[in-house]
């Protein structure tokens, strides 16, 4: 633990600290998730958004903005990719070069559709599984996160046509994803 009189400069009558849990603090959902979705794993997740708060808490000196969100979500996914490299090149190198929800209306607990909807999660999730990761990240900061696409552009370091491209293909991916696994359940069930 940080004592308060270590915690050096003053931010608008806060101390280093308490400003950074201020900012900070509130994001760690959108963090995890985002790291969940990266390395596909709850307890690396977990190990990676640590690794991102520590990094944050010892770069906050550099940090200008009022909006601690994407700059969080820029350190969490860098940290996912560094360690991604460094524990499973192969798999990274292999999905980095390919490259080239609805709503259902509420029935209560109509057993039928409590299964459908669960197993509709299940196929989204396996679809979103299979997207390389530099698709599933945008698609998750998008329609997970709500970041606009500037704000995804700022975190991924990415032009923001390129932000708009690889969501227009990932969710392209995505449709054809649970569009072939829809067309396979209806094969196996004739």
């Amino acid at each position: 633990m940080i004592a308060a009189g270590s915690t050096g400069e003053l931010f608008g009558g806060e101390d280093r600290l308490a400003s950074f849990e201020r900012l900070l603090l509130p994001h760690q959902n959108a963090a995890y998730n985002l790291a969940r979705w990266l390395t596909r794993n709850d307890q690396d997740a977990e190990d990676m958004v640590q690794e991102a708060y520590l990094r944050a808490l010892k770069s906050f000196d550099g940090f200008l903005g009022t909006d601690g969100r994407p700059w969080l979500l820029t350190i969490v996914r860098n940290t996912c990719y560094t360690w991604l490299k460094r524990n499973k090149p192969n798999k990274l190198d292999k999905v980095l070069e390919d490259e080239d929800i609805h709503t259902v209306e509420d029935d209560g607990f109509n057993p039928e559709t409590l299964l459908q909807k669960s197993l509709e999660s299940q196929l989204l999730k396996q679809a979103l599984e299979e997207l390389p990761p530099e698709f599933r990240e945008v698609l998750i900061m998008r329609e997970l996160e709500g970041l606009s696409y500037r704000e995804i552009a700022d975190v991924a370091g990415l032009a923001l046509g390129t932000v708009m491209s690889r969501l227009a293909r990932a969710r392209k991916r995505l449709q054809e994803c649970l569009a072939g696994s829809a067309e396979q359940g209806a094969r196996s069930t004739t």
